[in-house]
């Protein structure tokens, strides 16, 4: 599989190294019969985060991530999956009251929107069943731990 990433960090915070970034996509890339794949990954503070999540999905205040999938033009495949929007305040303050390691949460944020852009999703309990599995079995491949176990 072929990945263009680009990677904007509009946050005043550390992101994780580009390669990092890109493991944690092309896992989640794995069996989706793409072939080349183009993907933005955006990181944020939490103002852009919140004015996003106000503006596409009408909800108030900054969120972990983002997931903006590309629709190709009728008639016209390209191989853009989409960006993702990750919001860095929002996601350590997640991993430390979590107590998990803030690496496994950006993974687990990167996977999980991946596969949003892949269609997945978790409105109906059965979906996010099936989505969670798919990020447990993913991130153990990538030796984290599983961000839904007891």
């Amino acid at each position: 599989m072929k990945l263009l990433l680009e990677i904007q960090n509009a946050s005043g915070r550390q992101a994780p190294a580009s390669a990092s970034l890109r493991r944690w996509a092309l896992a989640a890339l794995a069996g989706s019969g793409r072939d080349t794949t183009e993907l933005t990954v955006r990181v944020v503070d939490e103002p852009e985060a919140a004015d996003l999540n106000h503006r596409y999905r009408h909800k108030d205040g900054p969120t972990n991530v983002l997931s903006f999938p590309f629709e190709d033009p009728p008639g016209v495949p390209t191989s853009i999956l989409g960006d993702l929007v990750l919001c860095a305040p929002v996601l350590e303050r997640e991993a430390q009251e979590q107590t998990i390691p803030v690496e496994a949460h950006w993974a687990h944020l990167v996977v999980h929107g991946v596969l949003h852009l892949l269609g997945y999703d978790h409105e109906a309990e059965t979906d996010a069943l099936r989505m969670q599995a798919r990020e447990s079995e993913l991130l153990g491949k990538l030796g984290y731990a599983d961000p839904y176990a007891t």
